[in-house]
């Protein structure tokens, strides 16, 4: 395993030493993890690296959801609001291409959306609330979460009981789309709701000097893209922000053969979940009127994943109060579109309690290690931005009332 670099040099290198070695600790942690990634439903040792280290921390856990990991402090207080923190633990399936001294080890798997970054800070968090346990005014519980790239993780976690006894939830994803430590955290919907498709249009094979003889699934797949893509465009009001996009046509065959069947699929985004039902029956409608055009059948499937993801007023309100208080008011970004087309699962958290999910900027323009902080999530060159490490720290024990090093005094 290669060794983590120091934390970067800013305006901490002048705090306390015991906060140095926690920004230390969470900068290893995070290299670690990302050498090690996982993905949704596997994440087997990272749950015994985040176990082993709450242990020696001698903070309580519990296994929740097989994968996931419950653990509290200050367990014994009766006192409210009793707050949880989650961070998800899971990687993608995708070929890392940073380059980066802490590259993953697993082939095909990286942390290419941050997770790595999220569990280093919760983990940190979790040293630091341990730190200063008795200055705790409730119980506070972590949530270290798997499963969340699709895997339904949340739903999992609370159905194992991970909400048990909490009065509010927050939780935070980095974004490279955002300037850097601008703090994105909206009362209402944050993050969209998504479904995905798939359509397999049945046509008719052969050879293709004859195509009188066939029916053609392609050039059918071909006019269906096009007609999809107009649902958004003239079927659907302009104030309600959705996407329909198809993602692939998979026709394969050969330079002088018509298959017999080609499938398309794409991923649908709503931020109301008004357009759901609508969406869904143009996409049905669409596929069976332009399938009969060109003489082939379509056989649909519109598989639901997450639901948007909207924040509770008062609860994010705290969220943007805490980070401006840390690191003033201009850090919070109102110029971000919202909300994010992209989706989370915390949705199905804050559909049960009260709570706030924050985008936190991660593009500082800066190249580290040769990795653009600029690549978006999801992306083969995508790496987290360390320096992203010790602000949410300082937040999220703020939003529990625990101060740090780099709070004004």
């Amino acid at each position: 395993m290669n060794q983590a670099s120091s934390p970067p040099q800013n305006h901490s290198s002048v705090l306390s030493s015991p906060w140095q070695e926690l920004l230390a600790f969470a900068t290893t942690i995070r290299h670690q993890l990302h050498q090690l990634p996982e993905l949704t439903w596997q994440e087997e040792r990272t749950a015994q690296l985040i176990r082993q280290i709450l242990t020696d921390l001698d903070i309580p856990w519990r296994v929740c959801a097989t994968f996931g990991t419950v653990a509290t402090l200050n367990a014994q207080s009766s006192n409210r609001p009793h707050i949880a923190l989650r961070a998800d633990i899971d990687a993608l399936p995708i070929q890392e291409q940073s380059q980066v001294p802490w590259q993953s080890e697993h082939d095909g798997v990286m942390h290419a959306c941050g997770h790595d970054g999220h569990t280093a800070v919760l983990l940190a968090t979790a040293k630091w609330l341990k730190m200063h346990e008795a200055e705790l005014s409730a119980p506070v519980t972590l949530i270290f979460q798997p499963a969340e790239e699709g895997g339904h993780g949340a739903r999992e976690m609370i159905a194992d009981g991970a909400l048990n006894e909490i009065d509010a939830i927050y939780g935070w994803h980095n974004w490279p789309a955002i300037p850097f430590a601008h703090c994105v955290c909206p009362d209402g919907v944050v993050m969209a709701g998504n479904a995905t498709f798939r359509i397999i249009l049945k046509g008719k094979g052969g050879h293709a000097s004859q195509p009188e003889q066939c029916v053609d699934p392609v050039i059918a797949a071909a006019a269906l893209t096009q007609n999809l893509q107009q649902i958004v465009s003239r079927r659907i009001a302009p104030q309600s922000p959705t996407v329909v996009s198809v993602t692939s046509i998979d026709a394969n065959s050969s330079y002088t053969v018509i298959p017999e069947s080609a499938t398309l699929t794409g991923s649908i985004r709503i931020a109301n979940m008004a357009d759901k039902l609508p969406i869904e029956r143009m996409i049905r409608q669409i596929s069976i009127d332009t399938a009969a055009t060109y003489g082939v059948t379509a056989v649909m499937d519109i598989h639901p994943r997450y639901r948007p993801t909207v924040n509770h007023p008062n609860a994010a309100e705290h969220a943007r109060q805490c980070w401006a208080k840390l690191f003033g008011q201009e850090s919070l970004n109102t110029q971000t579109p919202l909300p994010i087309m992209a989706s989370e699962d915390f949705s199905y958290y804050l559909e049960k309690v009260a709570g706030a999910f924050a985008l936190i900027g991660a593009n500082d323009g800066v190249s580290a290690h040769g990795v653009d902080h600029q690549h978006p999530c999801h992306s083969a060159f995508y790496d987290f931005n360390d320096r992203l490490l010790e602000r949410v720290i300082a937040w999220y024990a703020e939003l529990v009332g625990i101060s740090s090093p780099i709070a004004p005094k």
